[in-house]
């Protein structure tokens, strides 16, 4: 009994190799005898050639000179219910075949025999050509389909002649060139990124060379990234293109290797600089010590799982993946766990040491990086909730046939363009601008609810020669820092209670940080008005 064409369908639609335009067919498994794909009308795309597809078999050696036939059809997908013809109203399947028992039935006649059945009514009711043939293995010639409308298509192969075996390959050549029309998509897609990254590079590198001479740490390794991902989906986008015009040979296949290694490494670096930046390097730690070298090696395991899982994709099918490939996938899913617990305690770290020490500008710097992960997590689950009722019904023979056009989107595209927002957003928020280093090597001095000064604040505002604020008795004894006069040949000058500290005055609500030692002496000449100078006499207790 043969199998039904509908359930080959079902098989071939899930068993097509996206990345492969010449697609091999032959009867060793039930899935080799049909395969399908995508394909574009001419109009659809342009192109120099019409679009077609031929199929063509290996000469076989008749055994004891006797021919061995192979039964061959064409057709799309939303023709497949006129292929075949049913026996009786109550039959568990159709017949296929035009054999002599059903040309007694009258399914077909003798002119037909080893073809495919149509249905009576094909000729009138069908929406494109349909193509059914016998095959002579000992001399295959095969007619070439030509492509009119954009569909969904498929050839299906079955031996006629008994023990008969058999092996070809099925060309399904589109007008624009050799890449399968699932992707023909992601030429445009990844040149328009390419494009969108390289405007994001050129606006970061004004802004780095206008600021050349304040720039932090963590913004040498988001430039490091930007230009990594520029060359990262150019070459992708040359590996589209070269596939595409010259198909795949072996260097489409070196190629292929470069993107997979350069997408560990974009994934590595991502993970590295987000997790660098949510601990808060070079803002409100100058420096990570001995956890920079542990974050490097982590980022260094991850590339290295990386690059082995992207071989063993490419090298290892479905079919053939046994117990040996969780070694492959669970140091990777390790790596990537570690990634997201580490950064996410660190970011919440972060946002909770810069509130406590009242650090309200900084902290809504992170608080912003927080929104911004926590709404691309909401829009992975949500896309993913979404697609999950699309994707139950995936076994369904019409699922692949009917969403061939945007499949790559749902795997691949969507995720890309979430990437691409998150780092712009990083990169607007860490931007290079003109007071780089003093934002973040000073802290803002906090105030308490009624507007005044936390006099608690001070001694953190102060900038890195391990200053001290003079307290409260100091200030009224007139004595503040004088016991370190022997370290310095310029005595301190006395700070007022209203001044004290390394900030600069609050004006109704500002924002105020500790900007540095010149700059607090300068502040205090231009604060030197009398009645600065009388409440300095009435604390210090002297006079001019």
């Amino acid at each position: 009994m043969r199998r039904s064409l509908a359930g080959l369908v079902g098989i071939a639609c899930s068993a097509v190799f996206a990345g492969a335009n010449h697609i091999g067919i032959d009867n060793s498994k039930d899935h080799n005898r049909q395969q399908c794909s995508g394909m574009y009308s001419k109009k659809a795309w342009g192109g120099d050639t019409n679009p077609f597809i031929q199929t063509t078999f290996d000469k076989a050696p008749p055994p004891d000179d006797q021919d061995v036939f192979v039964s061959l059809v064409v057709f799309e997908f939303k023709d497949e219910d006129l292929i075949g013809v049913w026996p009786s109203p109550d039959a568990p399947e159709k017949e296929y075949i035009c054999t002599q028992p059903n040309i007694d039935q009258k399914f077909c006649n003798a002119t037909q025999l080893g073809e495919y059945i149509l249905s009576p009514n094909a000729t009138a009711s069908r929406r494109n050509e349909i193509l059914s043939k016998k095959v002579n293995l000992r001399d295959p010639q095969v007619p070439k389909y030509d492509v009119k409308k954009t569909g969904y298509y498929c050839v299906s192969s079955t031996p006629f002649s008994d023990g008969a075996q058999y092996k070809g390959e099925v060309n399904f050549r589109n007008a624009y060139g050799n890449l399968p029309a699932a992707q023909i998509a992601k030429l445009p897609f990844y040149a328009g990124i390419t494009i969108v990254y390289a405007v994001i590079g050129i606006f970061w590198g004004f802004l780095y060379v206008q600021n050349r001479h304040d720039i932090l740490p963590v913004q040498n390794y988001i430039t490091a990234i930007i230009v990594f991902l520029i060359v990262e989906y150019l070459m992708t986008w040359g590996f589209y293109d070269y596939q595409n015009n010259h198909g795949s040979n072996v260097v489409a296949k070196v190629l292929l290797i470069i993107v997979s290694i350069l997408n560990a490494g974009r994934n590595s670096f991502s993970f590295f600089l987000l997790l660098i930046v949510c601990m808060g390097y070079g803002v409100v730690k100058p420096s990570l010590g001995k956890t920079m070298v542990y974050v490097r090696f982590l980022a260094i395991a991850h590339f290295v799982f990386g690059v082995i899982y992207a071989v063993a994709s490419l090298s290892i099918t479905p079919d053939n993946a046994g117990p040996l490939v969780l070694f492959v996938i669970l140091p990777l899913a390790g790596t990537l766990t570690a990634f997201y617990v580490w950064t996410l305690n660190s970011l919440n770290y972060t946002m909770k040491d810069l509130l406590e020490r009242k650090q309200s500008v900084k902290a809504m710097m992170y608080k912003k990086l927080w929104w911004c992960i926590l709404a691309s997590i909401v829009v992975i689950f949500g896309f993913f909730f979404l697609n999950s009722f699309t994707f139950a019904e995936r076994s369904a023979p019409d699922f692949v046939p009917n969403h061939w056009k945007t499949r790559w989107f749902i795997l691949d595209g969507w995720l890309n363009l979430v990437y691409m927002v998150d780092i712009a957003y990083v990169a607007y928020l860490w931007r290079p601008t003109a007071n780089n280093r003093r934002f973040a090597m000073s802290d803002e001095i906090a105030q308490d609810e009624d507007g005044g000064f936390d006099m608690g604040s001070f001694g953190g505002s102060l900038d890195e020669e391990d200053a001290r604020s003079p307290t409260r008795e100091e200030l009224m004894n007139g004595s503040g820092n004088r016991n370190k006069g022997d370290l310095s040949p310029v005595p301190p000058k006395p700070v007022s209670e209203g001044g004290a500290g390394r900030g600069r005055p609050s004006l109704d609500g500002e924002t105020i940080f500790a900007v540095g030692e010149d700059g607090d002496r300068s502040s205090m000449d231009e604060f030197e008005s009398p009645r600065n100078s009388e409440e300095r006499q009435k604390l210090t207790g002297k006079k001019d």
